[in-house]
């Protein structure tokens, strides 16, 4: 038997935490989603209560509610209920809802698409949205796996972000070395983003901004992490700012580090405290490899 000292719940999942980022740093963003029981209105509520927009899709099953537990010693232990799958027309009750958000924005905006797909849902579909994005004149910044990512790559993303495990499944190659690292970067522009991340942990990032844009790294200072829960997310809310902003490739990167590093203290992923986000700015070193 367990007992839990200590009990907090809060809003969650990947599109959630970048949108509180996003937030921490002055963007003002909408979240979109799906959103279902009693535990799809405390998400709703709780980002609400947050001051972010939310343009929710009410569907019938439940959304999930995921567990992280945190011992003594500062393990941290992850309990993630499988998703539900949509029903009837939902998947596509989305996908319209996204298509009409799309073209009511004139001004050219970024999407930020983040997480794995219901169960039952067609592996194309990040492919089609980054599509349907691309018509309405703005950018789709992606953060998934598999061969939901595998897929969007044909339709030419704007910015992906995958980790080194799925960097590794997605190209077959190891990645072992900074040039091994390097050699898979590349490897994503050719499969076909138009600019790709690779987040090696504690050995930082590494941008490929695009063909004929060089590669760099960003390696940030060591943080003794509370947990590690969100950290991809603040990294690619940072770098959705950054390029709204135009921010210079160093700055970029230094902000995109300092994110993932200050989320490894925050009280819950997603949930920043900019003072932090400052001091990791100044300790991370950025270099031009390629």
């Amino acid at each position: 038997m367990n007992r839990a000292s200590e009990v907090h719940s809060a809003p969650g999942g990947k599109a959630a935490h970048v949108a509180m980022v996003l937030q921490v740093l002055g963007a003002d963003p909408l979240w979109i989603g799906t959103a279902g029981g009693r535990t799809g209105e405390e998400l709703i509520d709780g980002l609400i209560a947050l001051g972010i927009r939310t343009q929710p899709l009410k569907v019938v099953p439940g959304t999930r509610v995921n567990l992280e537990i945190i011992d003594k010693q500062g393990c941290v232990t992850e309990l993630l209920e499988p998703g539900a799958g949509l029903q009837g027309k939902e998947s596509e009750d989305f996908f319209s809802a996204c298509e009409k958000l799309f073209s009511a924005e004139k001004r050219g905006a970024i999407v930020i698409a983040s997480g794995s797909l219901p169960p039952g849902t067609k592996q194309t579909f990040y492919a089609e949205l980054t599509e349907l994005a691309h018509r309405a004149g703005h950018r789709m910044f992606l953060d998934t796996s598999g061969a939901p990512l595998r897929s969007a790559l044909g339709s030419r993303p704007d910015f992906i972000k995958p980790n080194r495990s799925e960097t590794e499944s997605l190209t077959g190659k190891r990645i072992v070395d900074r040039t091994s690292a390097q050699r898979s970067v590349e490897e994503l522009i050719r499969l076909g983003a138009q600019s790709a991340v690779i987040s090696l942990g504690h050995n930082g990032l590494l941008w490929h901004r695009g063909t004929g844009q060089g590669v760099h790294q960003a390696q940030p200072e060591e943080v003794k992490a509370r947990s590690t829960v969100g950290c991809g997310d603040a990294t690619i809310a940072a770098f959705a700012y950054a390029a709204a902003m135009n921010l210079a490739v160093d700055d970029t990167l230094r902000l995109a580090a300092a994110c993932g590093a200050a989320n490894c203290l925050a009280d819950s992923p997603g949930r920043l405290n900019k003072k932090d986000i400052h001091r990791f700015e100044s300790g991370i070193r950025v270099e031009r490899i390629a």
